[in-house]
């Protein structure tokens, strides 16, 4: 994205490394002309998500956010979302046992793929909530989110959890 949840996560925890992904070269330019200079834990990478797994060792991530990806609403484009198994075999590559996928969506569609994609895929989901905004759970907002909260729009968000046991 833009850069405003990355700024803000590192800024909340400067303890931990944050990597922000990004396939769009228009929008990573956008969003380093913003934040002329980024904080240490802070760095960017100009990559498609299903090449994670040549750039982290197994098991290195300990988290990964999916915030408002392309829901991709046509069927024939399933393989293209970000919560599509084959990716969910990459991310499962890289992220620790018990590491865990974070994702939130304005779109129900997606929302519900994706929470039948985790859990056919093994992971144990927890912190589902179809109206983010109407919980406690710790959040920190995205642009995407601002503009479609503002709209009136409802927010899904569901944490999905690698098994300990897993490989």
């Amino acid at each position: 994205g833009r850069g405003r949840f990355l700024m803000a996560s590192a800024a909340a925890y400067p303890q931990i490394n944050f990597i922000g992904l990004e396939l769009c070269e228009e929008v990573i330019m956008q969003a380093l002309q913003r934040y002329q200079e980024l904080p240490p834990n802070i760095r960017i990478l100009w990559l498609n998500a299903k090449m994670l797994d040549q750039v982290f060792a197994k098991g290195e991530v300990e988290r990964i956010y999916l915030n408002f990806p392309d829901p991709w609403p046509k069927n024939r484009h399933a393989k293209r979302r970000l919560t599509h198994p084959n990716l969910l075999r990459v991310y499962d590559a890289i992220l620790k046992n018990g590491g865990e996928i974070w994702q939130k969506t304005d779109n129900p569609r997606l929302f519900e793929f994706s929470l039948c994609s985790f859990s056919q895929f093994g992971y144990t989901l927890y912190d589902i909530t179809f109206d983010l905004h109407s919980t406690d759970f710790d959040n920190i907002m995205t642009e995407y989110e601002r503009n479609f909260s503002e709209k009136g729009m409802n927010i899904y968000r569901c944490v999905a959890r690698k098994p300990v046991s897993g490989n």
